[in-house]
C-alpha cells in the first residue's frame, strides 16, 4: 500500500506583486467594445488573489514548535542530501560545514524562504540543516556548491528583537560568554543583566567575561563583580593583552558549544585569538573620540576547535549596542532576576509592578540592601522598556 502523503497549511509571507485581476474590464468594455476584452481570461479566482494568497498547502511536511517559533519541515531525499552546520550566513550565501567534513557554500531552498515566520533571517550561524550537494566538487578545494532543503529544530538559541522581529544571532549553542570591558568602552552593567535575562530565559550557561582588567586598578572591579558572583553567575576577569586569566576561562570552554557576546569594542575577537591562537581573527582598536568599538565583525560565524571528537564549537558575533529581549512580556522579567524572584511572592497585591506600589517585598528589599540598587534600577529599565 501506497504511503500517505502529509500535508500541512502553512502560511506564506505576503507578495508585492499587484493583483491578477484587472479591475478596469467595465470600463475598457464601454469605451472600446466588446473585442477589447475578448482575450480576458475567463478562469479567474472570484477574488483575484491567485497565486498571492499567503495560506497554501505544503505536501510532505511536518510542523514542530522549537525555541524559534513555528517550523516547516519539508520531507527529503536522505538519498541525496546530507546533514551539515552553518558556520556563517553572508548575504544570501550560508556556509556549511557537512558531516562529511567538506564545505559547502549553500543557497536556501525558496520555499523556506517564503514561510511566514517572526525571524528576520531563515538560516543563522549554529543551525542543523540538510543540504542538497549541486555539480561536482571543485578541484581547486573552494566549498562546493549547494541548497539548504530542511532546517531542523533549533535548542540553545540567541535571540534579540530587531525591527519587531525575532532576530537569531546563535542557535544550538549551551553556554554564552558575556563579554565585558572594563574601560574602552566603559563597562555597561546593564547590557550585561539584559544578557543574562535572555540566558535565564534560554536556559544557556552564563559567564560574564570581563576584559582589559589591566586598564584599571583590580579594587575598582570588586563591587561589580561581587554582586553577579554572590547571585552564581561565573565571572571571568581577563586581558586578552597580558594574557592574565585566559588560561582559566580556555578550561571553563572545552567541550562545550559557545556564543560570545557583547558591545562592539570590548574584545570579543581578541580574547578568541588568546583562547584559539590558529583563528587569527581580525581586531581594530577602539576609537579615541567617542570610546566606541568599530564594527570589525560584521557576522556571525562559529568555529570548530580543541581536541577532534571533543565537540567543542566558538561562536564571534558581531558587537551590538542595543540588546531588546525577545519574546519577554514586563510581567516575566522579575522571575528572571536571580536577587529579585525569591521576594515577588510576598508582595501584597499580586499584580505588583515592584516600582511604585505600597507594601511591595521587592522594594523593602532594596531598601535593607538584600537586593542591590544597581540591579534593581536595571530591572526598572528593562520592565519599563528602555
Amino acid at each position: 500500500m501506497a504511503k500517505k502523503r502529509r500535508k500541512v497549511r502553512a502560511t506564506f509571507r505576503k507578495h508585492h506583486d499587484a493583483a491578477q485581476r484587472d479591475r478596469r474590464l467595465t470600463r475598457t468594455f464601454e469605451l472600446e467594445g466588446a473585442d477589447a476584452t475578448a482575450d480576458v481570461e475567463r478562469g479567474e479566482r472570484l477574488s483575484g488573489k491567485g497565486r498571492l494568497t499567503r495560506h497554501r498547502t505544503v505536501a510532505d511536511a511536518e510542523i514542530v514548535e522549537d525555541e524559534s517559533g513555528r517550523l516547516v519541515l519539508p520531507d527529503v531525499d536522505k538519498r541525496t542530501c546530507l546533514l551539515g552546520r552553518v558556520l556563517r550566513v553572508q548575504g544570501l550565501v550560508s556556509r556549511v560545514l557537512g558531516d562529511n567534513g567538506r564545505l559547502y557554500a549553500c543557497a536556501t531552498r525558496q520555499l523556506l524562504k517564503q514561510l511566514a515566520t517572526d525571524l528576520r533571517h531563515v538560516v543563522a550561524a549554529g543551525d542543523r540543516v540538510w543540504i542538497r550537494p549541486e555539480g561536482k566538487p571543485p578541484s581547486d578545494g573552494s566549498p562546493q556548491e549547494g541548497i539548504i532543503e530542511r532546517v531542523e529544530p533549533r535548542h540553545g538559541v540567541l535571540s534579540r528583537t530587531s525591527r519587531g522581529r525575532q532576530q537569531l544571532i546563535a542557535t544550538n549553542v549551551d553556554q554564552i560568554v558575556v563579554v565585558a570591558s572594563a574601560a574602552e568602552p566603559r563597562l555597561k552593567p546593564n547590557l550585561v543583566d539584559r544578557y543574562l535575562v535572555t540566558a535565564e530565559k534560554t536556559g544557556l550557561r552564563p559567564i560574564v567575561c570581563i576584559n582589559k582588567v589591566d586598564l584599571v586598578e583590580p579594587s575598582d572591579l570588586v563591587p561589580i563583580v561581587g554582586v553577579w558572583s554572590q547571585l552564581g553567575y561565573r565571572v571571568a576577569p581577563v586581558s586578552a593583552t597580558t594574557g592574565a586569566g585566559i588560561g582559566r576561562l580556555r578550561e571553563q570552554l572545552k567541550g562545550t558549544q559557545t556564543v560570545f557576546a557583547g558591545q562592539s569594542g570590548v574584545g570579543k575577537s581578541s580574547l578568541l585569538n588568546a583562547i584559539e591562537p590558529g583563528l587569527a581573527l581580525r581586531v581594530q582598536h577602539v576609537s579615541a573620540e567617542s570610546q566606541k568599538g568599530r564594527h570589525t565583525t560584521t557576522t556571525a560565524e562559529l568555529y570548530p576547535w580543541g581536541d577532534p571528537g571533543a565537540g567543542g564549537l566558538l561562536v564571534d558575533t558581531p558587537g551590538i549596542r542595543s540588546f531588546e529581549l525577545w519574546d519577554v512580556i514586563p510581567e516575566e522579567v522579575a522571575g528572571y532576576f536571580r536577587d529579585i524572584r525569591p521576594y515577588v511572592s510576598q508582595c501584597r497585591f499580586p499584580d505588583c509592578t515592584h516600582t511604585h506600589e505600597g507594601f511591595c517585598a521587592v522594594k523593602d528589599a532594596v531598601a535593607d540592601g538584600w537586593i542591590d540598587v544597581r540591579r534593581y534600577e536595571s530591572y526598572a529599565q528593562i520592565r519599563s522598556g528602555e
